[in-house]
């Protein structure tokens, strides 16, 4: 940790390779290409259960079913989120499957401890989120390419604090992770204190979607009819947190602090970015701790993963809008392994695309973030694996 509360660059566990195994060259067209996944979703399962990593002081409170939360009530039509052809519950076997297969150099796990701020009884949630947070170490030891979240219970900011301070000494993990699902909006001044942990550690917010909309609706109008809404509407949610992020202050009063927007498009924040500018015209004076205008905010604290990347049919269009959210420097690469609607790094970008701009969202923007080892210096490591 420097002294400005940023993490420095952290070079892998293994002292031959940036992996236990090696970095593989990668498959396909993405060969040549370091990649950042920074979204796979791995679950527990009989080999890695979770049960061993309960906190025992909240293991009676689940006996008696107080680990309860609310859902959203809308289901994927095909049963589950994941793919038919593929899995994540085992460290070793989705190394093969997908960091070997697509030639990840890293992946940030998205653990199910990201809704802890739904379950109802807070204590439990908090135990619920040690709980994963430990889990993880069982996939963080199994592979250097795995790197970890610290999730926290938001309604609980003192156990959250604790969490953060806990886990924010192995420095695979590499940001804290929450759910879009919140009692409040996230600029309101409860979840300072947490923020202020998370600056403190020098690592990033994300927000990854969770049961958005149990506690009253994912719109604020009224409820959708069907998983297919639902999934749509998602960004409704991140563009209301990130107005009130932005406008309640919390950039200013933490300038160090980013926030990553996972898996819940990207595009939207093109309308959102330009509509809070045109407002901060004229309305400037009811947020008098502002010192810059909204969009300077977004772009300088805020980062978008590409998975779901809404797609035009021009590729050209495509690059325009990448540009128009700034991707050289906001926009990571995801995944969403096993997830159904994964995006292959071999197909995801139309080949207009820029390489300089390419590389910055599949490595450089992601590794600058979590502090990774630089391209230079994964090439420097592994010149045969990173050969086109």
């Amino acid at each position: 940790m420097r002294q400005d509360g940023t993490r420095q660059t952290v070079t892998p566990h293994s002292a031959a390779s940036l992996s236990s195994t090696g970095v593989r060259a990668p498959h396909g067209k993405s060969a040549g290409t370091l990649i950042v996944d920074s979204d796979v979703h791995p679950k527990a399962s009989e080999a890695f259960p979770l049960g061993p990593h309960i906190p025992d002081e909240i293991r009676e409170a689940l006996r008696q079913n107080l680990g309860g939360a609310p859902t959203t009530g809308y289901a994927n039509p095909a049963g589950s989120a994941d793919r038919l052809d593929a899995e994540c519950l085992d460290p070793h076997a989705t190394a093969r499957d997908h960091l070997d297969r697509y030639g990840i150099t890293y992946a940030i796990l998205q653990s199910p401890g990201m809704q802890a701020s739904v379950v109802n009884q807070i204590d439990v949630g908090t135990g619920i989120a040690t709980a994963w947070n430990r889990w993880q170490k069982q996939w963080l030891d199994a592979d250097d390419r795995y790197r970890g979240s610290i999730c926290v219970n938001m309604n609980d900011p003192q156990g959250a604090i604790a969490e953060i301070e806990r886990c924010a000494g192995d420095s695979r993990y590499v940001q804290v992770l929450a759910s879009g699902e919140q009692r409040d909006l996230l600029g309101h001044r409860r979840y300072w204190p947490i923020y202020e942990a998370i600056a403190a550690a020098g690592l990033p917010f994300c927000l990854h979607p969770g049961q958005e909309g149990v506690n009253n609706s994912v719109t604020p109008i009224g409820r959708v009819g069907s998983y297919f809404e639902w999934h749509t509407l998602i960004p409704i949610v991140y563009q209301s947190h990130l107005v009130s992020l932005v406008l309640e202050g919390v950039f200013e009063k933490f300038p160090g602090l980013k926030v990553i927007l996972c898996e819940g498009g990207i595009f939207w924040a093109i309308h959102t970015t330009l509509r809070m500018d045109k407002n901060f015209k004229g309305l400037r004076s009811t947020a008098p701790w502002l010192k810059r205008r909204p969009s300077e905010y977004v772009w300088d604290h805020v980062r978008l993963t590409t998975q779901p990347l809404e797609e035009p049919d021009k590729g050209q269009d495509l690059v325009t809008l990448l540009e128009m959210v700034h991707a050289d420097r906001t926009v990571m690469f995801a995944t969403d392994f096993p997830h159904w609607d994964f995006d292959d790094p071999n197909r995801v970008f139309p080949k207009s695309m820029p390489d300089e701009l390419k590389n910055r969202i599949f490595y450089d923007n992601a590794a600058e973030l979590y502090g990774l080892p630089s391209r230079e210096e994964v090439t420097a490591r592994q010149p045969e694996a990173v050969a086109a």
